[in-house]
């Protein structure tokens, strides 16, 4: 024997039941290929694309540097070692008080204290304690570097480890090198897409390649680094500060750079 029954629901229900899942099927429908056109043989296509490179170079005064030293004692005596080397920072971070610089740019961070050995042999030498410390110290006044690096060094700094020169105003050149490599970008796919008779239209992807800064004649002896050619290079100008006549500083400019990749959809290019 069959038995049989019926679920009776109401219209609008059953109308609120259809909308809710069209909606829910309208959610998560994504389109799994890219935009097709169809031919004049109502064939469908995947459109023609060109994807291009686009790098700029914005060239700025730099105005300010940062200044990495190193002060290094030893003696016999743990003790005496470091206090000369005490001795020798607060040397330092006068010189720098002196001349302007705000406690706030000034750090010491790095502190090393180990035991010297000479090995030989048959028999280890003791040579006694090496006590080292970093100091660290941004000028927001560039024409101050020349006698500020002269002071430092007298004061018991015996180790230059790096000069960094820069710019307060980064993300505004940033930006601007990035505006010229998209430009550079679109323009160079324009003149491509010319010669084989073709335009571009939509943009169907955009990446950003590696961007930032360099000065080009590096912190070493025989340091800098090959030239790179670029789409767009820009001056953004600045007056160099000057310093006495004396000095043996000249700040140039450092480079701040950008680099797109963009791809366009072609188009025949109407008659």
């Amino acid at each position: 024997m069959y038995s049989s029954f019926s679920i009776v629901i109401p219209v609008k229900t059953a109308i609120k039941v259809i909308v809710g899942s069209l909606v829910l099927m309208q959610m998560f429908i994504v389109p799994a290929t890219p935009p097709t056109i169809s031919n004049a043989e109502g064939e469908i296509s995947t459109p023609s694309t060109i994807s291009v490179s686009g790098s700029a170079d914005v060239r700025v005064v730099p105005d300010e540097v940062i200044i990495a030293l190193g002060v290094e004692t030893s003696d016999m005596n743990l003790l005496t070692a470091k206090s000369k080397n005490d001795e020798r920072v607060s040397s330092v971070v006068k010189v720098l008080t002196d001349n302007g610089v705000e406690a706030k740019y000034i750090q010491t961070d790095y502190l090393s204290i180990q035991p010297h050995y000479r090995d030989s042999f048959d028999q280890q030498s003791f040579l006694g304690y090496w006590v080292r410390r970093s100091v660290a110290v941004t000028l927001k006044d560039v024409t101050k570097f020349e006698a500020v690096l002269t002071g430092v060094l007298e004061a018991g700094a015996n180790y230059v480890h790096g000069v960094d020169f820069r710019t307060t105003e980064l993300r505004k050149h940033r930006d601007t090198a990035r505006s010229l490599a998209i430009r550079a970008a679109k323009e160079k796919a324009e003149a491509l897409a010319a010669e084989l008779g073709m335009k571009v239209s939509q943009v169907t992807n955009i990446a950003e390649g590696y961007g930032g800064w360099s000065f080009p004649y590096g912190n070493w002896w025989g340091g800098g680094y090959a030239a790179q050619s670029q789409n767009v290079l820009q001056n953004a100008g600045g007056n160099t500060p000057s310093s006495d006549d004396n000095s043996t500083l000249s700040l140039g400019q450092i480079s701040i750079t950008a680099q797109v990749t963009v791809t366009f959809t072609l188009v025949p290019t109407t008659p």
